[in-house]
């Protein structure tokens, strides 16, 4: 059956593969690609050439980039993992910091399915194990009814097991990640006197969690559970162009799925790229003041909006100008959180929206003209 979206083992099976052959190197244990292909494989590269061929692969095959940020960022979280020490990665909503956990999960492990969704109602069980209550009470506690979790079971196989929204778990659901990072295993009471009343992790077994900074405070971790982590820090794109190809590559493949074909223009674009950044930043590209709302103006919500375009261009393509729209999505992104920052986006184009549309630019001059659309 086809899928709404493949899990980066599946999508990029062919680059996978690819590279295991390209990098017969020294592995971790348990590792699928050498740290050197791991990194390769995120950051993308020029085509490569096989040494020797290969049944079923390609001589040549250039490399795609799929995380858009600093490549000494990939380099240390691929080596922290290789150290098999907990990776966490941290920053706004929106800077990709799932999908790069996805991405090192499947270089390191083959796959990315392993995952514990953080939320207050998580439970310890998630993180550890639960039981086949049928079983349990047909035959009593038994191997047979034990039902790992995921971490236990990345533990078992020598895998990378991902914690999504670690601070949004409960502070002793939490805990129990300690004695799993320190002592790599798990006791299962329940099975004493029996080979498997301990579960001794695999070479290879390590945790990607992920934590947004917008979260502090939820469930603050432990000190204990962040001296078993490695922090790494996950920015917003630097670059324009950057974000913007990103953004465009994105909305692509979000209209590719439901068979329509994405046509806004790069001034389009551009200008909405521009709009997130100046209200991300707190100040424009110019240098000019803008007031930021409180709703973050991630990369992510970007992609929405421009999908948003994409879609309403592919089906209504005849009704109106894809600009004309902007105005309206970039106030219903802003509401989400607080409905006064509809002021602060008014603010922003009464001052730098304005002030562009003043220099004599078309784009941000038709912007201005549809002020009239956030005083609604």
């Amino acid at each position: 059956m086809s899928r709404q979206v493949d899990p980066a083992e599946d999508a990029y099976r062919d680059e996978l593969a690819f590279l295991a052959a390209y990098d017969d190197g020294r592995k971790p244990p348990g590792w699928r690609l050498t740290p050197r292909a791991a990194v390769t494989f995120i950051m993308g590269s020029d085509p490569l050439t096989l040494p020797t061929p290969v049944a079923g692969l390609p001589a040549r095959l250039a490399i795609s980039q799929k995380f858009v940020g600093e490549r000494a960022l990939v380099e240390r979280a691929v080596i922290t993992l290789a150290g098999e020490r907990g990776l966490l990665l941290v920053g706004e909503p929106g800077t990709a910091k799932s999908m790069l956990s996805e991405l090192l999960a499947a270089a390191v492990s083959g796959t990315s399915q392993l995952v514990v969704q953080g939320t207050a109602g998580t439970t310890e069980d998630q993180l550890r194990y639960g039981w086949n209550y049928a079983l349990l009470l047909a035959e009593g506690p038994s191997p047979r009814a034990l039902v790992p979790s995921p971490v236990l079971t990345a533990m078992r196989d020598g895998g990378v097991v991902r914690v999504e929204e670690i601070t949004r778990c409960l502070p002793e659901v939490q805990d129990a990640l300690v004695s799993i990072l320190s002592d790599r295993r798990i006791a299962v009471p329940e099975l004493s006197g029996t080979d498997d009343a301990t579960v001794h992790a695999a070479p290879g077994f390590t945790v990607i969690a992920t934590a947004n900074l917008r979260d502090r405070g939820v469930s603050e971790m432990s000190a204990a559970l962040k001296r078993r982590f490695n922090f790494e820090a996950v920015g917003p794109i630097g670059d324009l162009g950057a974000e913007i190809a990103l953004v465009r590559r994105q909305a692509t493949a979000a209209l590719d799925r439901v068979n329509a074909t994405f046509a806004i223009d790069d001034v389009v674009l551009e200008a909405l790229v521009t709009a997130f950044r100046d209200l991300r930043a707190g100040t424009s590209v110019e240098g000019w003041a803008v007031e930021r709302p409180s709703t973050v103006m991630s990369t992510a919500e970007a992609v929405s909006v421009a999908t948003s375009l994409g879609l309403a261009n592919a089906y209504f393509s005849s009704d109106r100008d894809p600009l004309s729209l902007l105005p309206g999505h970039l106030l219903g992104v802003v509401r989400k959180d607080d409905p006064a920052d509809a002021a602060r986006l008014l603010a922003y184009w009464d001052g730098a929206v304005r002030r562009r549309a003043e220099s004599g630019t078309h784009t941000w001059r038709r912007l201005w003209d549809l002020r009239d659309v956030l005083d609604q």
